[in-house]
């Protein structure tokens, strides 16, 4: 699924994000990425979501060398991706409803059914029964499982999540961690960025550990 090889990612002419890496992750493979604050987790997620492009190096995702990708292939090739964010980036004015139908809206990926497909997302995570509500009316949880579901509402091959369970207590990072194994077991590769130790620990699944940019362990 994803392939890097040699990628650095250098900003301010001397400041490496990453240096250098190399790694391969399987097709239906579940991985953390761990480390420090500025080891270059957030940045290996922005270069896989096709935010930026590596200075070096190649970065593949089913075989497509994201540097290449034209403006409208990006565009397709993001409708494949979901990405959760710690911080949830849900809007406040829209309903949970409207949220998660946005973004296969902005990408052009609207249809008939895509109502029905965004009441199946949100059954799935346990809140079909808040989808008018608004994310002010949430609690932290609750507003991670939209997050996720957002994620979800194009099926995607690939799910990014940077630092997911950040704002939330022990037992609903676990929850939360729990919702990710469910979108792993049905196929779907899944890249969660986090550096709570503990609850990689818990969920025990391949680990890669970063450190100023580079891999300093894959178990």
């Amino acid at each position: 699924m994803i392939e890097a090889h040699g990628v650095s990612k250098l900003y301010n002419r001397s400041v490496y994000a990453l240096r250098d890496l190399t790694l391969t992750v399987e097709k239906g493979d579940f991985v953390f990425l761990t480390g420090p604050s500025g080891a270059g987790k957030s940045t290996l997620l922005r270069l896989l979501l096709r935010e930026e492009v590596p200075n070096k190096g190649t970065l593949k995702v089913a075989g497509r060398d994201l540097a290449r990708l034209t403006t409208r292939q990006v565009q397709a090739y993001r409708r494949g991706v979901g990405f959760v964010f710690q911080d949830f980036k849900l809007i406040p004015r829209m309903t949970v409803l409207e949220n998660v139908a946005f973004v296969p809206r902005v990408l052009g990926a609207g249809s008939p059914q895509m109502q029905r497909r965004t009441f199946q997302v949100l059954k799935w995570v346990g809140l079909q029964h808040r989808m008018h509500a608004f994310p002010l009316e949430l609690s932290g949880g609750e507003q991670q499982r939209i997050a996720i579901a957002r994620a979800l509402i194009n099926d995607p091959v690939l799910v990014l999540a940077d630092e997911p369970t950040g704002n939330l207590d022990p037992d609903l990072s676990l929850e939360i961690m729990n919702l990710f194994r469910e979108i792993n077991a049905r196929g779907t590769t899944v890249v969660v960025a986090t550096h709570d130790r503990e609850l990689i620990r818990q969920v025990g699944r391949h680990t890669i550990t970063l450190a100023h940019g580079r891999i300093v362990e894959n178990e």
